[in-house]
């Protein structure tokens, strides 16, 4: 009898197996749309590709740079992508302004910008700013940083002069186009002043009279807010994040491993390594407070019209469900 049963199973396992591989549920597709070109400040997205952590989530994640910087919320607002990476900052006015975002978790937990001068400038301390040049790149907040920023020294945005330089903070720093830039980020533009044997000195806007934000978000559109699968996307990168900060070396090889081996370099590797303690530990983690903080602040400026509930553009995801 035994016999027969095991000649029955050697017969059947070949018709049986197709059957319980057909009955794996396949990927679910994401498209996410990142801030800017590949770079450190994705590490986390990067690395749960690399490392299946998605594949495991049951996500299939399809990461794309944009080609204009401004198109992320927009897309995602218009349902042409499922996730976005996005700052807190101008979540507040693309909200404001009716745009269907909604915050989902959090990418790097710190500010990011700066005030940046040459280390051996004229520039010692904000108030040696009255009458100088200051570069920025993307307009919108650079009236609002720097008047938050000069009153804790006495100063107003009349005592100095703004001026655009596009995308090339170091450069116009470094040729004395101006005498200090806005929104270099100190992960990145402070080691590339170094490497060029310039170094800077950084005024951080969060010691000068801004308060603490998330620099990178996730956002979503306001109607997927409780799509389980972006919890799933959500607890894979955090995930990725804890490999990071435990195996910083194998990190930083799988985040340039093949098509991104371009980033081999050692501005990007700085950059990785002091962008590493930013990321949030708890992506999917909401901090009220910080959030209509920074509210109340942006109506006091007068770039909002009005503190908006909460709920209404940023949330903490419920738990995932077991399995896919």
């Amino acid at each position: 009898m035994k016999r027969l049963v095991l000649a029955l199973a050697l017969l059947l396992a070949p018709l049986l197996a197709p059957r319980a591989a057909l009955a794996q549920p396949a990927p679910a597709q994401l498209t996410v749309l990142l801030d800017w070109f590949i770079n450190p400040d994705h590490a986390p997205i990067i690395l749960a590709q690399e490392r299946g952590d998605f594949a495991r989530a049951g996500l299939d994640v399809r990461i794309v740079a944009p080609a204009d910087p401004n198109d992320p919320p927009r897309l995602i607002g218009a349902r042409r992508g499922d996730i976005g990476v996005y700052y807190q900052k101008n979540l507040h006015l693309a909200v404001d302004q009716g745009l269907p975002l909604m915050r989902i978790g959090t990418l790097v937990a710190t500010p990011l910008s700066t005030l940046t001068v040459l280390r051996d400038g004229p520039v010692r301390s904000l108030a040696d700013l009255r009458g100088k040049r200051v570069g920025y790149s993307v307009a919108g907040f650079e009236e609002v940083t720097m008047g938050a920023m000069l009153e804790t020294v006495g100063l107003r945005l009349s005592d100095i002069r703004l001026v655009n330089v596009n995308f090339g903070l170091s450069s116009a720093l470094m040729s004395g186009q101006v005498d200090a830039i806005l929104g270099g980020f100190r992960n990145f533009e402070l080691h590339q002043l170094d490497l060029e044997n310039r170094p800077g000195r950084a005024f951080f806007p969060e010691q000068y009279g801004m308060p603490a934000y998330d620099e990178l978000i996730y956002i979503t559109h306001r109607d997927r807010a409780q799509d389980p699968l972006l919890r799933r996307f959500i607890d894979a990168t955090e995930a990725a994040t804890h490999f990071l900060v435990n195996n910083p070396e194998e990190s930083w090889r799988l985040f340039i491993a093949g098509p991104r081996r371009e980033l081999d370099n050692e501005l990007n590797r700085r950059a990785f390594a002091s962008t590493s303690n930013r990321f949030s530990l708890s992506p999917g983690a909401l901090d009220r407070n910080r959030y209509e903080r920074f509210a109340r602040f942006l109506v006091e400026r007068r770039m909002i019209r009005s503190v908006p509930p909460i709920e209404s553009y940023a949330v903490e995801l419920p738990p995932a469900t077991q399995g896919r």
